[in-house]
């Protein structure tokens, strides 16, 4: 056995009550290919941020190439050879692509500009140099901060959920490129809750649960059931499901809709049409970028479409606004946690105020600040997010424990369409599958159910039929019983005949 490149010793970090970290151990060995897996709010991120210098631990160790080192800064990080791709990103909204990357990596705007785009046909990172980062779907920023990272050519890159903006064929040419890095010695800390992916991928698997590691596994020796009761402590329950209820009728109805967004790099929605049925699961896949963002913000009513291209139960919706829309009963879960799901800044219970203002909540035109802060606890303990209690900001929240209250936040709101995008973007196996059968039983009471997800096997599992979108276009909808993933990912990539000549 090598020296390991990192090596952490008792590292822990306190917040207030909270042990992020409780004496961690850690060991990387170059050309490793190394996971971490857990919960979220197990102490992953926590231990990231000690790495790459952005938390200063309170107790440990940190040695680096052999040597104890003080990591202050992600800039000392850099110098050291330490590369790190946030779940939650750094990047200022108002620089283009190239401005951002450039801020971490030397060399002229024309010279960057055109690394990128070779940086980003070699590793199917599809991305435009000029664009401002505003502009740019979540998906799209994650593979700003993911070439960022590349083109700094570190010893030690640290990968948190790489894989979700990626088809199943960009996911093999992503690996492809992380082996013949570890092939030439760098060293991969590659973070994800896909457990099949950790399996097929990395070398060594450190397990956390609760701020300490629970255990270094060789993942290729274990299942995922296995690496499941590692991270949680207990096996998953299964699914609950049962079969559409004949009786479903049409709720929300798109038809020809079209649209020229802003941003010049954004492609256009062009002749968009999809049925979505009570009772029903309808999933909608596609890598991001390709418009799924314009589609769920026409539907949610952040901007104006023209009369009768979007009808909910037979009444046209496309010029009511987002509060109108909530008001009929169509009710959107968001990708983006924080600025859209979520003020950062201001605590569960205010963020609660913000959706369900005009669910009992107001008397005599003001808001019942006890009755909020309960609604606020009876979230949290919805979907047992992790956190100090209604008046946590946030921002304090994991990303993954942020997702699971606005998807109780919303979910207690007695839908008759909800639309959820990304709904397990970032969260843990346990949280993801706690999520879906809360999906599967809105499903179960007759609500008409929308999924926008980059997660295939997530679309497969809990919908009964599925588009596809690409450029702008959507594909026909295909019964899931009738397509399988490879499929799927053609048509992710623009090939709708292969799918619509399968399912035929």
């Amino acid at each position: 056995m090598t020296d390991p490149i990192l090596n952490i010793s008792g590292v822990t970090k306190v917040y207030g009550r909270t042990i992020a970290n409780d004496a961690v151990d850690f060991q990387v060995e170059a050309g490793q290919i190394h996971a971490v897996l857990g919960e979220n709010g197990a102490g992953k991120s926590t231990l990231m941020k000690v790495i790459y210098g952005v938390v200063k631990p309170d107790a440990g160790t940190v040695s680096w190439q052999g040597q104890p080192v003080e990591i202050t800064s992600p800039a000392e990080a850099r110098r050291l050879g330490i590369g790190m791709v946030f779940q939650h990103f750094s990047l200022f909204e108002t620089l283009t692509v190239t401005e951002n990357i450039s801020l971490a990596v030397e060399g002229s705007m024309a010279d960057l500009a055109a690394r990128i785009r070779t940086a980003s046909e070699r590793f199917g990172l599809e991305v435009e140099p000029d664009a401002r980062v505003h502009s740019l779907t979540v998906g799209e920023r994650q593979r700003i901060e993911i070439l960022r990272c590349i083109l700094q050519e570190p010893k030690l890159i640290i990968l948190d959920e790489p894989t979700s903006v990626l088809p199943p064929q960009g996911i093999a040419k992503l690996f492809e490129t992380l082996r013949t890095l570890a092939a030439e010695g760098i060293a991969v800390v590659f973070i994800s809750h896909k457990l099949d992916e950790i399996r097929a991928l990395c070398d060594t698997a450190t397990i956390m649960r609760g701020g300490r590691v629970v255990g270094v596994v060789n993942p290729k020796e274990e299942t995922a059931k296995s690496l499941t009761q590692l991270m949680i402590g207990q096996e998953i329950p299964a699914f609950g499901t049962r079969a559409p209820s004949p009786e479903s009728r049409e709720v929300l109805r798109v038809r020809d809709l079209d649209h020229a967004p802003e941003n010049p790099y954004a492609p256009r929605l062009s002749g968009l049409n999809l049925s979505l049925n009570s009772g029903e699961i309808l999933g909608i896949a596609g890598v991001s970028g390709n418009g799924q963002g314009a589609l769920m913000r026409a539907l949610a009513g952040e901007f104006r479409t023209q009369a009768g291209t979007v009808t909910l139960e037979g009444q046209p919706i496309g010029n009511l606004g987002p509060d109108a829309r909530r008001a009929a009963g169509l009710h959107f879960i968001p990708e983006e946690r924080l600025g859209r799901g979520a003020v950062p800044g201001h605590t569960l219970a205010e963020n609660v105020g913000l959706t369900t203002f005009h669910a009992g909540l107001l008397r005599s035109g003001f808001l019942n600040l006890r009755r909020r802060r309960a609604r606020a606890t009876e979230t949290i303990n919805g979907m047992d997010v992790r956190c100090s209690g209604p008046d946590a900001a946030a921002q304090s929240l994991s990303g993954g424990n942020l997702q699971k209250f606005i998807v109780s936040r919303e979910m207690a709101l007695s839908p008759r369409v909800l639309i959820a995008e990304q709904p397990t973007w970032g969260v843990d196996v346990g949280a993801a599958a706690a999520i879906r059968q809360r999906l599967l039983d809105l499903r179960a009471e007759g609500v008409a159910v929308l999924i926008v997800s980059e997660e295939l096997e997530e679309l497969m599992e809990v919908c009964d039929r599925i588009q596809v979108m690409f450029r702008g276009r959507l594909s026909q909808a295909v019964p899931v019983g009738q397509t399988d993933i490879d499929h799927i990912g053609l048509a992710m990539a623009g090939e709708f005949d292969e799918l619509e000549a399968a399912h035929g």
